[in-house]
């Protein structure tokens, strides 16, 4: 019997063939996606779900969703999915995480156009029946400094587009590395000198905590005036009245945007100020686009359901059914250990080594760098999965190395991951123990042995007396249970580590107290994904 697949949003007729085409029986319900009621009575008969982003796929959908193996997203954005119940329920979902990049780089192009020429407002004017040629005064593109935040795979078109356009386009991207740096022909900078530097500013970062605001009403007081400032990549990235405020103050010369904090956005403190140009997250929105992701999610669906191949997932790593049981614990200790690397570095990575001992090495490599490499950067991109992340790794220029050795210690098998920056090497060592839970047992080569939980605390010290007293009783008077405690020094009264594993999140009042010790070289929260 064939594979059943159900299409609830608008696909392409040529993605449907796809389906048709390779012996898939596809039902083509393009406004299902906007009744519940009846997508939860019919979900139980299909192998296969085909979405865009008005299917919402709850944890309700997917519980009723018996016979459901895969669920595909026309698109990069998977926040309509449930994915953490797809995985428990062994759903697996898939993106297509590169159909739209080339058609959002272009639209950021097109709103800094139309922001340097007040475009949309001459044309009303013009519309109206007016000749307004001397109220609509326009800068040049060319020379002017661009400074592009995040230059990721969107990014790094648009980068490349400035520099096509004689613009001198410099970048702010803690990942960004010099030599893809100058591939680009891109200069890096800190943010302070972006924001002091820049006459245009473009936007291409995803929404984490780390980038939240990045333009807030504190940078925005730093910008060079006169700046024009794009967004097409996420809502909340930009402090929305602190920029009206600076655009009627004048200090800054115009903005376009297509994304909002809120969204669908019927109300903004950017709507009605002259020069502002807005659009209603159109980044993604061209022919060629929406074509391209639908005929990518219909191919690997299709390989999946009839092959079992796994491509572009978001839960599960591409390796065949037969390695799936043996390998699962160490793709989440590669992950783990990637998760710790990307968390403690904030600067370039210039190479990856991952070292494989024992009897991991004869496991597939390519899957655990994937997992290893994906860990790393989904710190800075969570958007990143297993798939994606080794060709961002090659466009970033990162160097991927993989040694493989007999068993070497006492363990029968463990990875070591090593990152090289331009001014240091860190190194993180964990292995998996007979009851499949995975460890950390070696960091910066000092011997530990530390359960992984959700929440962690990582401090460094000197090896003196007061340390494991000091933890305790500040977790303690701030209401922080302590799950696991793991100590281990390089050597009596020489560096020193410990790793916390606590039950609930820490505030950021319990680091600046331990900070204000004195007793700390370092003190990191560092969350991991123990699903």
């Amino acid at each position: 019997m064939a594979p059943r697949v159900l299409i609830s949003d608008e696909l392409s007729d040529a993605a449907v063939q796809i389906f048709r085409d390779r012996g898939i029986d596809v039902d083509f319900q393009p406004k299902l996606g906007k009744d519940k009621e009846k997508l939860l009575e019919i979900i139980g008969n299909y192998d296969g779900l085909a979405i865009r982003s008005a299917t919402k796929a709850t944890e309700k959908l997917i519980e009723a969703a018996t016979n459901l193996k895969v669920i595909g997203r026309a698109g990069i954005g998977v926040d309509n999915v449930d994915i953490p119940a797809a995985s428990k329920k062994g759903i697996i979902v898939m993106n297509t995480p590169f159909g739209n990049s080339i058609t959002t780089a272009e639209h950021a192009i097109a709103m800094m156009f139309a922001v340097a020429r007040q475009i949309p407002e001459a044309s009303a004017s013009t519309h109206s029946g007016k000749w307004e040629k001397s109220k609509f005064m326009g800068v040049e593109l060319t020379s002017k400094t661009l400074g592009v935040i995040g230059c990721g795979n969107i990014g790094s078109i648009a980068a490349e587009r400035g520099v096509g356009l004689k613009m001198k386009v410099i970048a702010f991207d803690p990942f960004l590395s010099e030599e893809r740096a100058d591939k680009l022909g891109v200069t890096k900078v800190d943010l302070e000198e972006l924001l002091a530097r820049s006459d245009f500013i473009t936007l291409h970062v995803p929404l984490i905590d780390a980038t939240r605001n990045i333009l807030s009403r504190e940078n925005i007081a730093k910008l060079k005036p006169g700046v024009r400032i794009i967004n097409c990549a996420r809502g909340g990235l930009v402090d929305e009245q602190a920029l009206a405020d600076a655009l009627k103050e004048g200090r800054v010369a115009g903005a376009a945007f297509d994304v909002f904090a809120v969204e669908p956005a019927t109300d903004s403190p950017l709507f009605g100020l002259p020069n502002v140009v807005v659009t209603p997250h159109l980044g993604a929105a061209t022919t060629e686009a929406q074509e391209n992701v639908a005929l990518q999610v219909a191919e690997q669906m299709s390989d999946f359901l009839l092959s079992g191949a796994v491509t572009n997932a978001i839960n599960m790593p591409s390796i065949s059914a037969e390695e799936a049981k043996v390998m699962t614990p160490w793709i989440k200790l590669a992950g783990h250990l990637g998760a710790f690397i990307g968390q403690m570095t904030d600067e370039p990575i210039k190479a990856i080594n991952v070292l494989y001992d024992g009897t991991v090495a004869d496991m597939n490599l390519a899957a655990l760098n994937a997992a290893t490499i994906a860990g790393i950067l989904k710190t800075a991109n969570p958007d990143i999965n297993m798939v994606s992340a080794p060709v961002v790794a090659k466009e970033r220029g990162i160097q991927i190395s993989t040694t493989k050795q007999e068993q070497s210690g006492v363990f029968d098998a463990y990875i070591k991951v090593t990152v090289v920056t331009d001014t240091r090497e860190r190194s993180i060592a964990g292995t998996v123990f007979s009851d499949g839970k995975p460890r950390f047992i070696q960091i910066k080569g000092i011997t530990i042995d530390a359960e992984i939980g959700q929440h962690m605390l990582y401090t460094t010290n000197e090896d003196v007396p007061g340390i494991i007293g000091t933890l305790g009783q500040t977790m303690g008077e701030n209401k922080v249970n302590i799950a696991n405690f793991t100590l281990g020094r390089s050597a009596a009264g020489g560096e020193a580590i410990a790793l916390l594993y606590v039950d609930n999140a820490i505030p950021t009042k319990v680091l600046d107290k331990l900070k204000a010790t004195g007793l700390f070289k370092q003190v990191k929260t560092l969350e991991f994904d123990v699903a």
